[in-house]
């Protein structure tokens, strides 16, 4: 998209959209992206555009739908990176966890490429080629620690009284002829008399 387009497009979304935004008072951003692509879907996609005679939805469609992406493509897309020299024994660090390369490598400084969310794969590449892969030797950190983690969805009370059952359960083990609980009930029953 050229600069004139996307000044074109701004200047529509501030003077078409965000006009009608303030004026309505949305509550949240929630609300504010749902309206914003209900207009875009309903009113900015499908308007004949005056140089075009087309609605931008036609025109992007007429040469049929848009290729899928390769999903290798995409995997690789969101892969993270990190810069590292190989050290004499042929490892590399990262996040605390230590890896085996090519021992070729020792002394280089080589690009570590990795799944964020899984540190037990890297991919080592060398002046931007691939140099084979890192084998992992302790894994203490699986998951990279700014990837967002889901939170523990809440314990649902099951109705039955785990600790009181278990209280019960070494009372009955505990208390015999012979208590510390009952010489402490003892003791305090004489110096009550």
């Amino acid at each position: 998209m050229n600069h004139q387009l996307c000044v074109q497009l701004v200047r529509v979304i501030r003077e078409r959209f965000l006009l009608e935004a303030e004026q309505a008072g949305i509550p949240d951003l929630q609300a504010l992206t749902d309206r914003f692509m209900a207009w875009t879907e309903q009113y900015l996609n499908t308007r004949v555009h005056s140089e075009t005679n087309q609605a931008p939805i036609e025109r992007f469609l007429a040469t049929g739908p848009p290729p899928k992406a390769d999903p290798l493509l995409l995997e690789e897309a969101c892969r993270w990176s990190e810069l590292r020299r190989v050290d004499r024994t042929a490892c590399v660090n990262l996040l605390g966890n230590r890896y085996r390369v090519d021992p070729a490598l020792c002394g280089r400084r080589v690009e570590l490429r990795y799944d964020p969310e899984d540190l037990s794969r890297l991919t080592v590449y060398l002046d931007g080629l691939p140099a084979g892969d890192a084998v992992p030797f302790v894994v203490g950190r699986h998951v990279h620690p700014a990837v967002p983690q889901a939170a523990r969805p809440p314990a649902q009370p099951t109705g039955v009284d785990y600790l009181g059952l278990v209280e019960v359960q070494h009372a009955e083990q505990t208390l015999g002829p012979i208590a510390f609980r009952q010489l402490a009930d003892d003791e305090g029953e004489e110096g009550d008399a």
